[in-house]
């Protein structure tokens, strides 16, 4: 049995978000937890709350024994890019692509 959690639309590029989604999968939930805890990088919180509510999640559909729950699955696809504008010199202008993405972690007893 699996128990699973999702956020979508969060504003760090897939890119950023795969560095740590790497350091957690095939891991046991405790082991990613302390791993999420002591990295220094931003996608590291948002994967740790993400983590937490899976957890919860395992819980409340009673999977298995939390100290026995293993990442069996995590992934990052990227989300909607929001494109803005920045003005450049005679009137031109350049594109900026504020990323998206949408992380997915799946436990498994």
């Amino acid at each position: 049995m699996e128990a699973s959690a999702t956020v979508r639309h969060i504003r760090i590029t897939p890119r950023k978000a795969r560095q740590v989604i790497d350091l957690i999968r095939g891991k046991m939930v405790g082991d990613a937890i302390n791993i999420l805890t002591f990295t220094p990088l931003h996608a590291a919180r948002i994967v740790k709350k993400l983590l937490d509510s899976a957890v919860a999640n395992a819980e409340q559909k009673k999977v298995g024994d939390v100290d026995s729950l293993m990442v069996t699955k995590a992934f990052v696809n990227q989300g909607a890019t929001m494109k803005r504008i920045r003005a450049r010199a005679m009137g031109r202008a350049n594109q900026i692509k504020k990323r998206t993405s949408h992380i997915t972690l799946v436990l498994s007893a």
